[in-house]
C-alpha cells in the first residue's frame, strides 16, 4: 500500500451536520476500498487565493492515508460526485511509506 495525502475544502457556510456527513463519506470512500487513515487535520476556515464558485473562504481538511493504488480511482470518483467538496487534491507521499 502506498501513502497519500488528500487536501480538500468545503463551503464554510455549511451546517455542522452536512460537514460531518461529508467527512464521514470521504472516510468511508477510503476505508471501504481497503485504505487506512493515518491522520485527519481540520484546518478550519481559510481565505482562498482567488474566488472559486463565488467563494472567497473555504473550510479545509487534510487527510493522510495508505491505500492500494488500484483502489484510488474509486476514492477519486466519490470525491468528484460529493457536492459539498468544492476542490480536492490527492498527492502520493514517498516520505511516509
Amino acid at each position: 500500500m502506498k501513502a497519500y495525502e488528500l487536501l480538500f475544502f468545503m463551503n464554510p457556510s455549511l451546517d455542522e451536520e452536512t460537514r460531518l456527513a461529508t467527512l464521514k463519506r470521504v472516510d468511508n470512500a477510503i476505508t471501504n476500498n481497503g485504505g487506512t487513515i493515518d491522520n485527519v487535520e481540520d484546518w478550519g476556515k481559510r481565505r482562498l487565493a482567488y474566488e472559486i464558485d463565488g467563494l472567497t473562504d473555504g473550510s479545509y481538511v487534510l487527510i493522510n492515508f495508505h491505500m492500494d493504488p488500484a483502489a484510488l480511482a474509486e476514492c477519486d470518483r466519490v470525491l468528484r460526485i460529493t457536492g459539498a467538496v468544492v476542490r480536492f487534491m490527492i498527492v502520493r507521499r514517498d516520505d511516509m511509506e
